[in-house]
């Protein structure tokens, strides 16, 4: 069959979810369509095509030798076309994972990118630390993330922008009736003895569970043992009730039931929190997030350290100081 004069971008689309989902429903939902319409559109670009993209079977779906081949030709073509709209004020919605709802950092960027930028689409999601978002990031089902970039892998970083926002300080969740809970603030060395919670087994937030063990270590506090993943508030609260650990968090931590907030002094430990996006992205919404992202920061001095701080000489060299 010869190679058609032209294909319909939608159909590209179609191929791309289904290639990076390897699922048809799921790919259907992202793409916000009937999986009826997906299934139609794929079978349409392999009639199109002369080629079968996929093996279809009733437990799995995957790319035959030509979906390979087309799979990086698609990509470019739809980043291309991404690039073309956003010169032309037309940009697709831009989708930001902002980790959860109660973190004020990445809220406020967001919310400040949407007035510098209504015309644009920014989308928010609460679903993921960094280390889980960076997959997505780099194949193209998410745009932008905030956290610890030095925290990722090398070969995770080298395919993905930052832009440093903050250093965050940390502090600490306690049960109400907790011997430290009375403080004011609590000095790091007061923690000795304890199993603090810093998302030990949660593949999704790796980043942090590492800051935690590089604070946690000559001082005697222990990491607690991994426990069920909890999505949502409602069940995070629910399970970290039972265990009555602290919990390892930053100054803007939203409020949970029959706990405090602490910060951790002596030395104040320092969190880094950077824009993070794919290398070579281009859109109007990322523009307007790195323009807000640049505002707060200096109006709010989130780059200034106090003096008697702690941080990661490798998260120092990240976060280009």
């Amino acid at each position: 069959m010869p190679a058609p004069a032209s294909l319909d971008p939608r159909l590209l689309r179609a191929f791309l979810a289904v290639a990076e989902e390897l699922h048809f429903t799921r790919a259907a939902a992202r793409l916000y369509v009937a999986q009826q319409a997906l299934s139609r559109d794929v079978r349409r670009l392999e009639r199109e095509l002369g080629a079968e993209l996929f093996l279809r079977t009733t437990r799995q779906v995957a790319l035959t030798a030509d979906g390979e081949r087309l799979l990086p030709h698609a990509r470019r073509v739809l980043a291309a076309q991404d690039d073309l709209l956003a010169a032309f004020g037309q940009a697709r919605p831009l989708l930001v994972d902002l980790n959860s709802a109660g973190l004020v950092t990445g809220r406020r960027v967001l919310h400040r990118a949407r007035e510098l930028a209504p015309d644009c689409e920014l989308m928010a999601r609460y679903e993921s630390g960094l280390t889980g978002a960076a997959g997505e990031l780099l194949a193209g089902r998410l745009d932008a993330s905030f956290g610890r970039f030095a925290g990722l892998e090398p070969a995770l970083r080298s395919g993905l922008e930052q832009q440093p926002v903050r250093w965050e300080p940390m502090a600490v969740v306690l049960p109400a009736d907790h011997p430290l809970a009375p403080l004011p603030e609590v000095p790091v060395a007061a923690l000795a003895g304890e199993t603090v919670y810093a998302g030990a087994g949660n593949p999704r937030t790796g980043e942090w569970t590492d800051l935690a063990l590089r604070l946690f270590e000559g001082h005697g506090i222990r990491l607690a043992s991994p426990l069920p993943l909890a999505v949502g508030d409602e069940e995070f609260e629910r399970i970290m009730a039972k265990t009555r650990n602290p919990i390892l968090a930053v100054v803007d931590f939203p409020a949970m039931p029959r706990t405090v907030l602490r910060p951790l002094v002596d030395p104040v430990p320092l969190s880094p929190v950077s824009l993070v996006w794919r290398k070579g992205l281009v859109h109007p919404g990322l523009d307007a997030l790195r323009a807000a992202a640049a505002e707060i920061t200096r109006a709010e001095k989130w780059l200034r350290r106090p003096a008697d701080r702690w941080f990661t000489a490798v998260d120092d060299r990240a976060m280009g100081a």
